[in-house]
C-alpha cells in the first residue's frame, strides 16, 4: 500500500505526481501485465535466444 503524505496547501496535482512516479517504482502494473499471460519458460528462453542473436547480428554489421 502507497502512502503517499499531502502536506498543507500543496497541489493535488503535485501529489498525484509524486503518487504515480511512486506506483511505478514499484513495478506493479508491470508485474500484472506480465501475469496475465503464461509463458512456458521454453518460450521465453527462445524469445531470448532469438533477441541475442539478432543483437549480434546488428552489431556484426555495424562493425564491417
Amino acid at each position: 500500500m502507497l502512502i503517499i503524505p499531502v502536506k498543507d496547501g500543496e497541489n493535488i496535482d503535485r501529489a498525484l505526481k509524486r503518487f504515480k512516479r511512486k506506483f511505478d517504482k514499484t513495478g506493479t502494473m508491470r508485474q500484472l501485465r506480465d501475469r496475465q499471460h503464461f509463458t512456458k519458460p521454453s518460450v521465453e528462453r527462445r524469445a531470448q535466444i532469438q533477441k541475442a542473436e539478432y543483437i549480434q547480428h546488428l552489431r556484426d554489421a555495424e562493425d564491417i
